[in-house]
């Protein structure tokens, strides 16, 4: 098995103020420790060293297009508990996986969930380029899909909207996700998560796909847009989720995406949601340091400070897989592991340069958050192992060194794992706390 290839990052971001919470007790969350992250045990060095060069590459690309992006909630009374699966096992892609209801009668589609995206969309039936394999909507089945049409404000608030069917006709729009590009028709039917109670959606009907990065049977977006999940239900789920990502080389539903305030972790703790006007949709937090062990990593305040004018600060997104860190804050985190593990480094491996060939001791990873929240990383969440060439890499690397996303740090999906993430958009936080759901 190879790491997942990462779909590039959509992001999407609606302009929103944020006023500062209540200050919380400092509190430090040790995340589970989950099973050994050994992707490839029993696959060849080469193999394994060649699935990281992917990953590597495909990390890359999400970050490059994080610039892209679309255009007081009434708190809701329902919550809806969805079981979450990576989608490496099951669909080879990095996302990890909801099922879901579309339509009436329901048709059921593995999509993924992606919290730096705001639009949804699937494969229909008669679209060029989408996997022949993989189970589409039949929007002439359901009774209730209609067509948005040219001229509506669903039809303004998609990306690069177009009519080339004159007024009236079918809304359509244009997308880039990872390295593909899509054509999709603006429709909206029905549409619940797992057993969650159904909702009129607006989404894309996929019609053309070039590239293979577009998740098999489809997308929905979790960001804060005005097409996201988030938004279109907010009268029911109050603008309130979280979720557990299980390791991704499991193939089991043991996490879950719990969606309204109802059912959320009552001792979680939590640090301010930020907004960035020019990145409305990333869930932005302000990060204010970083430890190795118990040893703070000298990275100057500049550098880890939120700025929406330059784009610096930190995002929580779940379709990246490692951490990526600006240049000046991975250096350091990395020339601190490095102190500590004091052992030769190997040859780099794509875009992870701290790789060992001997067995070393690892330590922990501490992110801090405002509040403070600190936030630490057992060995489990900062290396990536081969069983069988006895290879380990430190699980982060460097953002790209210049461009719009050169100050952005990511904490990705590979760090997340086996804690539960709280995105209360409603009253402007997030959250983290402990929780083992890899089974």
């Amino acid at each position: 098995m190879s790491p997942p290839r990462l779909p590039v990052l959509v992001l999407v971001l609606l302009s929103t103020f944020w006023a500062p919470s209540t200050a919380v007790r400092s509190v430090t969350l040790h995340l589970a420790r989950s099973h050994s992250i050994s992707p490839d045990a029993g696959a060849p060095i080469t193999a394994w060293a060649a699935s990281l060069v992917a990953q590597s590459a495909a990390d890359a690309a999400r970050v490059a297009t994080l610039a892209a992006g679309f255009g007081k909630t009434k708190k809701g009374g329902r919550r809806s508990f969805v079981p979450i699966a990576p989608g490496r096992q099951i669909l080879s892609i990095p996302n990890y996986v909801v099922r879901a209801r579309l339509g009436t009668p329901a048709q059921t589609l593995l999509v993924a969930i992606d919290p730096s995206n705001d639009a949804a969309w699937v494969p229909c039936g008669g679209c060029t380029g989408c996997a022949a394999s993989a189970p589409s909507f039949a929007p002439t089945q359901s009774s209730t899909f209609r067509p948005v049409r040219c001229g509506s404000p669903e039809c303004a608030q998609v990306p690069s909207p177009s009519c080339p069917g004159g007024a009236g006709a079918s809304c359509a729009f244009n997308l880039t996700y990872a390295a593909s590009t899509f054509q999709a028709l603006l429709g909206q039917d029905s549409l619940a998560l797992e057993n969650g109670a159904p909702a009129s959606y607006t989404f894309g009907c996929l019609h053309v796909v070039t590239g293979s990065s577009v998740p098999p049977q489809g997308l929905v977006g979790f960001g804060r847009g005005p097409l996201s999940f988030l938004s279109q239900t907010k009268d029911v789920y109050g603008s309130v989720f979280s979720y557990c990502l299980p390791s991704y080389k499991s193939s089991n539903f043991s996490g879950t995406l719990r969606l309204g305030p109802i059912g959320q972790p009552k001792r979680i703790k939590t640090t301010p949601l930020l907004s960035n006007p020019h990145r409305p949709s990333l869930y932005y937090v302000n990060m204010i340091g970083i430890r190795v062990g118990s040893k703070p990593v000298p990275v100057p305040a500049s550098a880890l400070a939120f700025d929406p004018a330059s784009g610096r600060g930190t995002i929580i997104d779940a379709g990246t897989m490692f951490t990526r860190l600006s240049a000046p804050v991975y250096a350091a985190v990395r020339d601190a592991f490095q102190r500590r593990v004091r052992a030769p480094v190997a040859g780099p491996l794509g875009g992870f340069d701290t790789c060992y060939n001997v067995t070393v001791a690892v330590p922990s990873i501490s992110f801090t958050f405002a509040g403070p929240v600190t936030v630490t990383l057992p060995e489990e969440n900062v290396v990536i192992r081969s069983s069988s060439g006895g290879v380990a890499c430190l699980a982060m690397a460097a953002g790209p060194a210049d461009g719009v996303n050169a100050a952005l740090n990511v904490l990705a999906s590979m760090q997340q794992q086996n804690h539960r993430v709280l995105f209360d958009v409603a009253n402007g936080r997030v959250g983290f706390s402990r929780e083992l759901c890899t089974v």
